[in-house]
């Protein structure tokens, strides 16, 4: 599940079972997302991390969702480093909620509060309490619930504007290439950007209705971003092993 990427082992919280259970910060330590090369980021995100990551857009499972580029290969994470810190200014929410996620619960639809059980911070020697001796969700609780709950809420509203983007047909395929000049050579396919020519074609009341939305301002930021891919090539150039540091990018759409 796309929602889940680094959760190794989710289990739903319950004032029962984890009435002794105590949850303890780790700081900086970004080791845990050290293999995904993209998350899922909200709309009202975009302006924050269009200045660092290139935006774009992607299949997953049935659903097209917006995703912030952290590597241009299979489990690599270019911005974390080897001891852990992520080395850009904004974070994305997605990864900021670890080790807490929402998760549906059965069939019912329902969404339960999670947290990875193998997240190291988590147990029943250091840090607070989840419960009080009430049962009830203690401050760093409520918190860690709050912010899942906005998130929630923007997460619903960023899939009603990609599907504004689907019914406009504004989405087109988006290639990205890199050439090594020592020979290697990194492609990115099956992605997706919003289509500038097709934008700018709308007719007026359908684009007031992106402007009145905000949406507008998401759509520019997204195409914006799309230009920090030179400084994600800059970034595999001092991990890759090469002869000539000289690279190459190119990004083509259709």
């Amino acid at each position: 599940m796309a929602d889940l990427l680094f959760y190794e082992k989710p289990v739903a919280l319950n004032k029962v079972t984890h009435k002794e259970t105590r949850i303890k910060s780790m700081g900086r330590d970004f080791r845990f997302a050290g293999d995904t090369n993209s998350v899922i980021v909200a709309g009202i995100e975009f302006t924050e991390a269009a200045r660092e990551y290139p935006i774009v857009f992607a299949q997953v499972g049935e659903k097209v969702v917006p995703v912030a580029l952290l590597g241009m290969r299979n489990a690599e994470n270019l911005f974390v480093d080897e001891q852990g810190d992520w080395t850009a200014r904004y974070i994305p929410a997605f990864v900021r909620r670890y080790p807490f996620v929402l998760a549906e619960a059965g069939d019912s639809g329902q969404r339960v509060v999670c947290v990875d059980e193998v997240y190291p911070g988590f147990g029943q020697t250091d840090g607070e309490l989840l419960f009080d001796d009430e049962g009830e969700a203690t401050p760093v609780l409520k918190q860690a619930i709050d912010f899942l709950e906005e998130y929630q809420r923007q997460y619903l509203r960023t899939e009603a504007f990609v599907k504004r983007l689907q019914n406009n047909d504004l989405l087109m395929a988006l290639n990205a290439k890199v050439d090594m000049k020592g020979g290697q050579q990194f492609a990115l396919t099956g992605l997706l950007a919003v289509d500038e020519k097709k934008l700018l074609a709308l007719s007026d009341e359908k684009a007031l209705e992106l402007y009145r939305s905000g949406e507008l301002a998401w759509i520019y930021c997204h195409l914006m971003s799309l230009g920090t891919m030179g400084s994600m090539v800059d970034r595999v150039a001092k991990r890759v092993p090469q002869t000539e540091p000289e690279v190459a990018a190119e990004i083509t759409g259709n």
